[in-house]
């Protein structure tokens, strides 16, 4: 009894326990991978408190209408105080002057409810002041009321005002930001009067309205600047003592959205950067967080239910020369303007060479098989197969490329969209090359490896050196849509999980069979903490989705299926970065918690719901609206309708290679996970599936040409390495998961 203890006892410390110790390692590199996603340090709001705020605010107004010459006092100001290029995203694209008030008075994202035709249109509204001290707006405000609140962002025009005792207004655009939800104005004046000392310093908000300025026209543009600069000036030469002024170009005045003026003077901003823990990018700030400066310098509590930008504040980064620190923010605006058209017309162009690709792989597939019998289909020439091969990689590789391609200014050429092209061309070629020269070239899984891992570096390299080729980017986001400035994007997160996971599937599959889940696991938690960091990618979502997916790749990279206790490994540890991730963020200040922070937050107060909304409005417009659908929707239809056919290869590829398999499934779970958590559908697939198909297709091709070869059994050759009491371990797989000569 006690010799077959001893030898159950051993059994269970030894095989059993080398079996578990790979899940082990697995569950705690994904444990401590939460270490990695540690909180941003604040970016700070002014310590120093005003006695009066004055906002200026001139539609249209861009850094490139502003100059020593035709606008001095904005220059002068600009001088003195922060500087930075203002988003102006309201609930109606493009921002139209009304809207661009409407949403300064709200604290959030608001509009009007007449909605221009063509060119937006100057503000016009009607102001009574029947006692000549305020304003009324009438029924006009409360039906604008109305109308936002039914809104996706649940907007209440109105909040700012409501948030002090008593507002000042000056000109219409002013009178609709500082009137009340019920349109009420609490001093009203038309235009500024000669000696405007007193009425700015009757409450302690002033929002005055120097003018607009619009057109193509430079000429125009430069009188237009020079009037409103005048208005700044006499505004500047009556401002109370111990004030905040904010000049904010808050409001597009044309159907084609650009960065605008902000400019903020007065204590603690002197001399630096705006920014905000609504951007968390030195230079850029949101027109909604205008609102919460003016009431944190006043040392008012912030309506956060109603809010939803932040307060900004000054970096000192700046340069000592004003000229250039303006020429930066004026390229940082044409860049942002160049980067949709041309964006549109790249995402048109890779969908329809990669679906021609995809279309093109079908009957490769079916000829790739070679049959040992006289009868049989003909296999296609070899020099196509190859051809097919190369680009197949040059497809998947172009968003990579396109990345890359930001760090030429391309945006400045008088042909932007054909100097980006030949440049994106340039270094997909040069990409390419790389990897059919390489050693890797040769194999089945060889170029998925390779592709992986360089698509991984540059995401990476981007991430770790903040994001620069992203920010304004056409593989990136644009600051103009308001919905990230820093950080991975949403093209980037796709690029970052299939990258990860199909560099982390090759590694696997040339490791000892018991270590793939940690090998997996541990440059899977490099991806999670590159993506989640608030450091780095600042992306939540994204690193809860990538966790899922690492998980699930690090369960089924050694083969079989995905069993209960598997299933169970891979909950406990994704809960643990989650949970771990979501105890950090709770610790931050309000105003820097993620994305997870703030819905636990919404959920503790009761305001979830409205969070939940906007998530599932913006999951339909990115269904409806993002060429990356087309994209995820084509790559699903190859492999349903052609690659997991018994002709297709996948399955054979996936017996072969079960790192590589879990890689892929893992993948399709993180990429499905992070657009619903990051309200994009099907945009990180649709990126990923640029990467992930083209290679899966190739490796299908390959796999298929060698289908005849002799290959050993991974069961088999397992058998020879290991002591006789392992193989024959009751758990132990079996099968022929062969192929390892095709690596």
């Amino acid at each position: 009894m006690r010799l077959g203890a001893a030898v159950v006892g051993g059994w269970v410390r030894g095989p059993r326990l080398r079996r578990a110790g790979p899940y082990l390692v697995a569950v705690l590199i994904a444990v401590s991978s939460i270490f990695g996603l540690v909180a941003r340090p604040a970016t700070g709001t002014p310590t120093q408190q005003a006695d009066y705020v004055v906002i200026a605010g001139a539609a249209g107004l861009r850094w490139d209408d502003v100059n020593p010459t035709d606008t001095p006092a904005m220059w002068s100001l600009a001088q003195h105080g922060s500087i930075g290029a203002l988003s102006v995203r309201s609930a109606h694209a493009p921002t139209c002057p009304v809207d661009g008030w409407l949403t300064l008075g709200a604290g959030n994202l608001a509009r009007t409810e007449r909605r221009a035709a063509g060119a937006c249109q100057a503000t016009s509204v009607n102001v009574q002041s029947p006692d000549g001290i305020g304003g009324n707006l009438g029924d006009e405000q409360q039906r604008v009321v109305q109308l936002n609140r039914t809104l996706t962002h649940g907007a209440q025009p109105g909040a700012l005002a409501e948030a002090v005792r008593c507002t000042t207004a000056v000109g219409q655009g002013a009178a609709v930001a500082a009137a009340r939800p019920f349109g009420r104005v609490d001093r009203y004046a038309a235009a500024l009067p000669q000696d405007p000392a007193s009425l700015l310093a009757t409450c302690v908000l002033s929002i005055v309205d120097i003018g607009t300025v619009s057109g193509s026209d430079p000429s125009t543009r430069r009188t237009q600047a020079r009037a409103a600069d005048a208005t700044l000036a006499a505004v500047l030469a009556a401002r109370p003592a111990d004030s905040l002024v904010m000049v904010a170009g808050l409001a597009d005045t044309d159907q084609v959205a650009r960065l605008h003026v902000a400019i903020a003077d007065g204590p603690g901003f002197a001399g630096g950067w705006l920014t905000s823990s609504s951007t968390s990018r030195p230079g850029y700030v949101q027109l909604t967080d205008l609102a919460p400066t003016a009431l944190n310098v006043l040392g008012k509590s912030l309506p956060s239910k109603l809010f939803t930008g932040q307060p900004a504040a000054s970096l000192t980064s700046r340069p000592a020369n004003l000229a250039s620190a303006v020429s930066a923010l004026s390229d940082a605006d044409r860049e942002a303007g160049a980067q949709t058209g041309v964006a549109s017309r790249f995402y048109l162009a890779l969908i329809i060479v990669e679906l021609l690709l995809f279309g093109a792989a079908v009957p490769l597939l079916r000829r790739a098989r070679r049959h040992a019998g006289p009868r049989g289909v003909r296999p296609a020439p070899g020099w196509l197969v190859r051809a097919e091969e190369v680009a197949l990689v040059a497809a998947a590789l172009s968003l990579p490329a396109a990345l890359l391609a930001d760090a030429v200014p391309w945006w400045r050429s008088a042909a932007p969209g054909l100097l980006f092209s030949a440049v994106t061309l340039a270094v997909t070629a040069a990409l390419t090359a790389s990897v059919v020269a390489g050693p890797w070239w040769q194999g089945a899984v060889g170029p998925v490896g390779a592709v992986g891992g360089i698509t991984a570096a540059i995401v990476g390299l981007d991430v770790l050196t903040g994001s620069r080729l992203q920010l304004n980017g056409v593989a990136g986001y644009s600051t103009l849509s308001g919905n990230r400035y820093a950080g991975v994007g949403t093209v980037g997160l796709g690029l970052v999980i299939a990258g990860v996971l199909l560099i982390a599937g090759w590694l696997a599959q040339r490791a000892a069979r018991p270590w793939r889940p940690a090998v997996m696991a541990v440059v899977g938690a490099v991806g999670v903490v590159l993506v989640g960091s608030p450091y780095l990618g600042a992306d939540v979502g994204g690193a809860v989705a990538l966790t899922a997916g690492v998980c699930v790749a690090a369960v089924l990279c050694t083969g079989g299926w995905l069993t209960f206790s598997r299933l169970a490994w891979a909950t406990l540890a994704g809960l643990a970065v989650t949970v771990g991730f979501a105890a950090l963020d709770l610790r931050r200040p309000a105003a820097d918690r993620g994305s997870l922070g703030h819905l636990l937050t919404e959920a503790r107060d009761g305001t979830a719901n409205a969070m939940a909304h906007r998530v599932a409005a913006a999951n339909a417009a990115s269904l409806l609206d993002s060429p990356l659908t087309v994209l995820a929707l084509g790559g699903a239809a190859l492999a349903a309708f052609a690659l997991i056919r018994p002709w297709g290869g996948l399955k054979r590829l996936f017996g072969l290679y079960p790192a590589v398999r879990a890689a892929l499934i893992g993948g399709t779970t993180a990429a499905l996970l992070a657009g619903v958590l990051d309200g994009t559908a099907l945009d990180v697939a649709g990126a990923a599936t640029a990467i992930g198909v083209p290679l899966a297709a190739l490796a299908a091709l390959r796999v298929l040409d060698h289908a005849d070869d002799r290959t050993v059994a991974e069961a088999v050759r397992a058998a020879i390495a290991e002591p006789v009491s392992a193989v024959h371990t009751p758990d132990r797989p079996t099968g022929a998961a062969a192929g390892e000569v095709l690596l």
